[in-house]
């Protein structure tokens, strides 16, 4: 019975491995970012141009990814479903670059970059690459080439480190911070080029062969998880792009460059909570082929069971240990003058939480082919984002961004629970989702009081309150090992 588990969690480490190392060889340059660019309106611009890669990863690889891993399961060609998903995908980012070569001047205006419209023609360069690339790596997780998997993945992200530290130790001049923007996208297309090159050998093999019903069949599938995607994304990163829009006022000196600072700073903290969102995108990449997977396992809702109440005990326990000691965390941004928004880190990082649990939750949407559902509570979500950050950035800034993610996300994993009640019922252990988040809230709320009575601020560092909290964290694992103790005796078996 435990082998399904320990195989998704083995999965998880393998395909997460480069995940897990480039988020925090990225979270390792934090500190050089911050100190390169000494205002954080020049990290903000950074922050902006990525929210729009964000948005755009999501888009263009038309979802057909998760309908490459539903297909193989009903098709005994594989090769023609791969096939089928991958050459949709390679049109449509032809088009898409083609377009935003032709209109890139217009585009740039739009997002007040007038004066550097190489940023867009970068970032469109990026994205196109890395959708591509895409379907090839999916390929590769389909058939558990994991350890070719992971070296691709880490060749990459070893490469786009080793260019940001010789283009901005060796090249950058701190007068001018548009070269070292420039440099980190330079970095990162050729990173994702490499990851092209390395994939050639399964791209070279591809037919040109349209199997137009197929191809209708996987995008019939596959649309609705775009919407989702993209609506998950406004979740995730419209935040960065509404503070600059809606705070930027061409009639005020300086407004751009203050927009853009609250943008750098509410970026720089949201790093913090990157230990929830490192083990996030670690577990989704084994957790869709995983979950299809089981769909003959006749104990596979036990098997769903089980993978929620421990994934449910590893996200509180990354949102306790990041918030418990974000007096240490705090050092890996250089500059003081970003620590003035540590306070939305707790607020992400359980933001990060809700997230997970919807991540496992939507499994049934996607094994019961209703994937329209995903859609719908993505946009729901999205719906509560947007309201919430036009609402009320004007008078509370990065600070309504953090609440906007918070409530998106809790509602989205609870309008998923009772849904998936209703259409694909799993008997969840909702007993053991109290007991872990409410028991990871309480400490927190305790570790709050204790830091205030103690007279100690947010940015502040104090060794014996440190201590203190992770005391309480390890009463927390303690809590969760006596739990999941029948859990690891079948493991061990």
């Amino acid at each position: 019975m435990s082998s399904p588990l320990a195989k998704l969690f083995g999965q998880t480490a393998m395909y997460g491995l480069p995940s897990i190392v480039g988020r925090l060889l990225n979270y390792l340059l934090v500190p050089l970012y911050t100190a390169i660019f000494a205002k954080p309106a020049d990290y903000g611009v950074l922050s902006d141009l990525y929210a729009y890669v964000a948005f755009l990863v999501v888009l263009l690889p038309l979802g057909m990814e998760t309908a490459y891993f539903r297909f193989i399961q009903q098709q005994e060609d594989t090769e023609r479903v791969f096939n089928s998903s991958f050459i949709p995908v390679v049109l449509v980012n032809a088009c898409f670059f083609l377009i935003l070569y032709i209109t890139n001047p217009w585009i740039a205006k739009w997002m007040l970059y007038r004066d550097h419209t190489e940023y867009i023609i970068l970032v469109g360069s990026i994205v196109c690459i890395d959708a591509i690339a895409s379907l090839p790596l999916a390929k590769l997780r389909a058939e558990n080439q994991a350890k070719r998997f992971m070296i691709i993945q880490m060749s990459s992200i070893l490469l786009n480190i080793l260019l940001n530290l010789i283009f901005l130790l060796g090249y950058f001049n701190p007068s001018r911070p548009e070269e070292g923007i420039m440099f980190i996208l330079i970095a990162n297309l050729l990173a994702s080029g490499l990851k092209l090159i390395l994939v050639y050998n399964i791209i070279a093999k591809v037919k040109f062969i349209f199997d137009w019903d197929l191809i209708k069949k996987m995008l019939t599938y596959s649309w609705p998880l775009v919407i989702a995607g993209f609506a998950g994304i406004i979740n995730e990163t419209l935040d960065r792009v509404l503070l600059k829009q809606i705070l930027y006022n061409p009639d005020i000196p300086n407004s751009l460059e203050q927009a853009t600072a609250q943008v750098g700073i509410y970026s720089a903290c949201y790093k913090l909570a990157m230990l929830v969102t490192i083990f996030l995108q670690a577990y989704r990449y084994a957790a869709e082929p995983f979950f299809f997977s089981q769909l003959k396992n006749q104990d596979r809702n036990a098997v769903f069971v089980r993978t929620m109440n421990v994934f449910i005990a590893i996200v509180c326990l990354a949102f306790l240990f990041v918030s418990i000691n974000l007096g240490v965390f705090k050092f890996f941004i250089r500059k003081e003058a970003y620590y003035v928004g540590l306070n939305v880190v707790p607020i992400l990082l359980l933001a990060n939480v809700c997230l997970g649990i919807y991540y496992n939750q939507s499994v049934w949407y996607k094994l019961s082919n209703q994937t329209k559902f995903g859609a719908y509570i993505a946009l729901i979500g999205a719906g509560i984002t947007i309201l919430i950050n036009v609402l009320f950035i004007p008078m509370y800034g990065y600070m309504a961004s953090a609440w906007a993610t918070l409530l998106a996300y809790m509602a989205q994993m609870i309008i998923s629970f009772y849904l998936g009640k209703k259409y694909y019922p799993i008997p969840y252990d909702v007993r053991k989702f109290y007991l872990y988040v409410g028991s990871a809230i309480g400490i927190y709320c305790l570790f709050s009081l204790l830091r205030m009575g103690m007279n100690v601020p947010l940015k502040g560092f104090n060794g014996l309150l440190i201590f203190l909290g992770n005391l309480m964290v390890l009463g927390f694992i303690y809590l969760v090992f006596r739990n999941e103790r029948a859990l690891l005796r079948i493991n061990k078996r």
